[in-house]
């Protein structure tokens, strides 16, 4: 009894101190370009804002969706518990926005249809090749889990997205095609500046700001890379209080049972 509860408390402070080595690995991560933001889904307590979710949809949608693709995300997962919170009405609406090849029917051939709710997010290329192709040679990442693809992937999708300069500072010297960007490695990617002032229209009274579109559209890519993420922190705090509660009677269970045994 007494090596159990020993071991016991050895056990909960072991994931304490992952926890706090966690996050200092987290902060030692960011880049002298990468600044913290202010995310709802932070910390042991954070939640996703539901409709910042769906503002990062419609962001995703009429902007990055023309280059980038999220092929493990499905329709359907719009309305799944703990995300944008669309309902299934809605969710089957967003769906018959797009069409997708089936097939084959009954005479061998594939046909067009409109996309169903258990259908994954359209792809706005055939293939790899023709992305290629239409990207100057560059392949567009898929989306469906850059925000933990990427070392501190939040903070730097959000620097990223907002680090772009019209003029690149004295002696730098851009190669043709490229775009200054103070937080991409090396300063100079490809990809043209995505977001602009007003460029999607929101319907709640949002700001429409570059700021307020790159803050919505991350947080609907982290939603996307982690979509359990709620129930993970519930469950962990449960876990946590579980076992602090046990460790506790466990405790005091070896003072009662040792208590009249000299030592």
């Amino acid at each position: 009894m007494k090596n159990l509860a020993l071991n016991t408390a050895r056990f909960v402070a072991a994931g304490i101190l992952a926890v706090s080595l966690s996050a200092g690995a987290a902060l030692a991560s960011e880049g002298a370009a990468v600044e913290s933001q202010s995310w709802t889904f932070t910390g042991p307590f954070g939640t996703f804002d539901r409709a910042q979710l769906q503002r990062g949809y419609k962001v995703y949608k009429e902007v990055c969706a023309n280059c980038h693709s999220m092929k493990l995300v499905k329709f359907r997962n719009l309305a799944d518990p703990g995300g944008p919170g669309f309902t299934e009405e809605q969710v089957k609406v967003l769906a018959a926005e797009y069409e997708v090849t089936d097939g084959p029917n009954d005479d061998g051939d594939m046909f067009e249809r409109p996309a169903k709710p258990y259908d994954a997010f359209v792809s706005p290329f055939a293939n790899d090749n023709a992305a290629r192709a239409s990207n100057g040679g560059a392949l567009p990442p898929d989306f469906s889990v850059i925000a933990k693809a990427r070392p501190n992937g939040p903070n730097y999708i959000y620097a990223l997205l907002t680090g772009y300069e019209e003029e690149p500072p004295a002696g730098v010297e851009l190669r043709d095609g490229m775009n200054y960007n103070h937080a991409f490695t090396g300063n100079q990617i490809a990809m043209a500046p995505p977001l602009s002032e007003e460029i999607v229209e929101y319907t709640d009274g949002s700001p429409m700001t570059v700021d307020q579109y790159a803050h919505d559209v991350v947080s609907f890519l982290m939603w996307a890379a982690e979509p359990k993420l709620e129930e993970r922190k519930r469950m962990g705090l449960q876990i946590t209080i579980f076992l602090l509660a046990f460790a506790g009677l466990l405790y005091f269970t070896k003072q009662k049972l040792w208590s009249d045994v000299d030592h």
